[in-house]
C-alpha cells in the first residue's frame, strides 16, 4: 500500500456524499468518500493510501481525462516479472509504487530518470484513520 502525506484544503458534502482535497507535494488531489473519521477538518494533516494496482502510468500527457488526481513523478526503478511489472515512482520525499502488467511497461518503454504522470480516481484514495 502506497502511503502519502497530504494536508486536508477543502471538504464539500451533500448528504452522505463527500469530495475532500488534499495539497500533496504542491499538488491537490481528491478523494470521494461515503464517510469521513469524526473531527475532519481542513487544514488537518493526514495519511492517504492508494493500492499500487490502482496507479496507471502515462508517458508524454497531454489532454482531458476523468482522472482527478494526476501526479507528475520520475521512474526510479523498473522490476518487469513474468506477467506484472513493479515501477517505484519518486514524487518529492515520497516513494510510490504502480503495478501494471509487464505487457504495458514494455509497450511504454518506461526506464529509469524518465517523468511520467500517474492516475489516480478519485475513489480509489484512502485516509488513514
Amino acid at each position: 500500500m502506497n502511503l502519502l502525506k497530504a494536508t486536508i484544503s477543502d471538504i464539500a458534502s451533500v448528504d452522505n456524499l463527500n469530495i475532500v482535497k488534499f495539497d500533496f507535494n504542491a499538488t491537490t488531489l481528491s478523494m470521494m468518500s461515503l464517510e469521513l473519521p469524526e473531527g475532519t477538518v481542513i487544514g488537518q494533516e493526514v495519511n492517504l493510501t492508494v493500492n499500487p494496482s490502482y496507479i496507471a502510468l502515462v508517458k508524454a500527457f497531454s489532454g482531458d481525462v476523468s482522472y482527478s488526481n494526476q501526479i507528475e513523478a520520475e521512474i526510479i526503478s523498473v522490476e518487469n516479472g513474468v506477467l506484472l511489472s513493479s515501477i517505484k515512482l519518486s514524487v518529492g520525499s515520497s516513494v510510490l509504487e504502480s503495478v501494471i502488467t509487464k505487457e504495458s511497461s514494455v509497450r511504454l518503454a518506461l526506464k529509469v530518470g524518465e517523468r511520467v504522470t500517474m492516475l489516480i480516481k478519485a475513489s480509489e484514495l484512502s485516509m488513514m484513520s
